[in-house]
Formats: C-alpha cells, structure tokens, sequence
C-alpha cells in the first residue's frame, strides 16, 4: 500500500488560482524542517495544482532559510528541471537565482542551459519574465552568457506582453550600462 502524503492531501483542491493551504503547509516545515523532503515529494504529484502549490511553498521556504534548499539544488536541476509546467519553471528560475552562491561550477552550468531551453521554447510571460530576469541578472558577470542572451532580449523587447517587453528592455539597459 501507497503511503499517502500528508502535504498532498493539503495542497488539493481549491480554486486553481489560489493559495489553498501552502501558508500552514510552509509554517509546518518551517517549524520542523525534517519536514521538507515530503513537500518537494509533492512535486511529483499528478496534479498540476499540487506542484504550483508546492513551488510557492519552496519560494517562501528558500526566502527564510535558502540553506535548507542547497541539499535539493541537483534534485532541481535533475527532477523538477523535467516537469513541464509553467509554475515549476518561474519558480526555478527564482530559485537557481536565489541559490546561485551556493552552486557549483558544473550546477550552475546546468542551470543555464535548463533556463535558455525554457525561455526558448516556454510562451507563458512569468516564465519568460522570470528567466529573463535570472539570466541577464547572470549575464553581468558572464560574457559568454551576456552573448547569447542580448539578441534574445532584443526580440523579447518587442513583444506583444507589455510586462515581457519591458523586462526585455530594462534588462538591456542594465547590460549596456554594466559594460
């Protein structure tokens, strides 16, 4: 028999939209962090609710304690880099921002091509907006990356998305001034 997981079972239902419970699911591993391997288990629920509800709860965990996150940084960039969903891929890019410091050379590398593969072929504006944060805010300190990125800018410069285009050029603008 299945062992049923608590934190699913939470992060069900609900309008898809909202929080459902992922506030009391965070609080209980906040409070015992031994906790948080059952909720990145979640990501590998077959309901896409779940996982959005799982990657807010890992945003705001990582925003307290981004150390409890560096021991999932491979499971990140192996596992859930391989969910294709919108939430999962916003929320790594975040992610892989926030825990950039504590990557290696090689995750990091692995990071990056995750982000360029998912701003290539991703049409949802957060994953757009989000990676193209998390890569030209890279790109500053990495030429080769700031390369392959500015021409990718400049098409999303000109996007139908308000949000998209202005990200785009904003971002644009701290690359030239950062030169």
């Amino acid at each position: 028999m299945a062992k049923i997981n608590t934190f699913e079972e939470m992060l069900t239902g609900g309008h898809p939209n909202s929080l459902g419970n992922t506030i009391e699911v965070v609080n209980i591993i906040l409070a015992d962090k031994k906790r948080l391997e059952d909720l990145y288990q979640c990501y590998f629920s077959d309901d896409e609710v779940v996982r959005l509800r799982v990657s807010n709860a890992m945003k705001r965990i990582c925003k307290e304690y981004p150390d409890w996150l560096v021991p999932y940084i491979d499971k990140l960039l192996a596992d859930v880099a391989k969910i294709n969903q919108a939430s999962t891929q916003w929320t790594l890019a975040q992610l892989f921002l926030w825990l950039k410091n504590d990557m290696s050379e090689k995750q990091l590398e692995r990071a990056k091509e995750i982000l360029k593969t998912n701003l290539e072929k991703s049409d949802d504006w957060i994953v757009q907006n989000t990676t193209i944060e998390t890569l030209s805010t890279w790109a500053k300190d990495d030429e080769q990356l700031r390369l392959w990125i500015i021409p990718r800018l400049e098409k999303f410069s000109k996007s139908d998305r308000k949000s998209v285009a202005g990200r785009a050029k904003k971002m644009l603008n701290s690359l030239a001034t950062n030169n």
